[in-house]
C-alpha cells in the first residue's frame, strides 16, 4: 500500500503538517509505504505563474498514479483552506485524485472554522476525481502543542485522528480485496 501526504501549509513547522506526520508515523508502523509532500517542494514562482511542466509538480503527479491513497492536511484561514495549497490542486490535472481514497484534515484558530472542510477543500477533492473521501479530522489550535519538536495531541484529537487513520486503512484494505462473484 502506498500513502501520499501532502502538507498544504505555508508555514514550516505547522500544526497541520504534525497530524500528518503522526498519520505517516502510525501507517508506517502497519508497514504502509508513506511518500510525503510539502508546499515547499514547490518554487512559489511556478505556483503563482501556474507552470503546469516543472519537475517537481510531474513528480507529484506521478507519485499519485501509483498511491493508493492520499492524506492532505492545511490550516484554514479565513474560513477557508490555504491558498498555497488551492494553487497546487489547480494545478494538478483533473483526474489526479481518481481511484483514491483521500483523508482531509485541518487545522485552525477556532472550532468555528471546523466546516472549512467540507465546504471548501472536499469540492475540490471532488473536482479531481477522488474516489472516496473520508470524514475529515479538524483541529483547533489548542489541541496540539509542541508542534515546532514532538507534537502532543489533546486526547479527544490524538483518539479521533487514530480512529482517522484506522479508517483510512480499513478503506484501502477494502479495494485491495477482489469482488465477489455472483453465483
Amino acid at each position: 500500500m502506498r500513502i501520499i501526504t501532502l502538507a498544504g501549509s505555508p508555514r514550516s513547522p505547522s500544526r497541520s503538517t504534525a497530524l500528518l506526520t503522526l498519520c505517516q508515523q502510525a501507517l508506517e508502523r502497519r508497514s504502509v509505504e508513506v511518500i510525503p509532500w510539502n508546499l515547499h517542494d514547490f518554487l512559489p514562482e511556478d505556483l503563482l505563474y501556474a507552470r503546469f511542466d516543472t519537475p517537481a509538480l510531474r513528480a507529484l503527479t506521478q507519485d499519485l498514479l501509483s498511491a493508493d491513497g492520499v492524506i492532505i492536511a492545511t490550516p484554514v484561514y479565513k474560513a477557508s483552506f490555504s491558498g498555497a495549497l488551492k494553487t497546487l490542486l489547480d494545478l494538478l490535472p483533473e483526474r489526479a485524485l481518481e481511484h483514491k481514497v483521500v483523508l482531509p484534515l485541518a487545522t485552525g484558530g477556532t472550532v468555528s472554522h471546523m466546516l472549512a472542510v467540507d465546504y471548501a477543500l472536499k469540492p475540490v477533492l471532488n473536482a479531481l476525481k477522488a474516489q472516496e473521501i473520508l470524514h475529515g479530522v479538524f483541529a483547533d489550535d489548542s489541541q496540539i502543542t509542541h508542534y515546532d519538536r514532538q507534537p502532543e495531541l489533546s486526547p479527544v484529537l490524538a483518539e479521533r485522528l487514530a480512529e482517522a487513520v484506522d479508517t483510512l486503512w480499513h478503506a484501502l484494505a477494502r479495494r485491495r480485496q477482489p469482488l465477489a462473484t455472483a453465483v
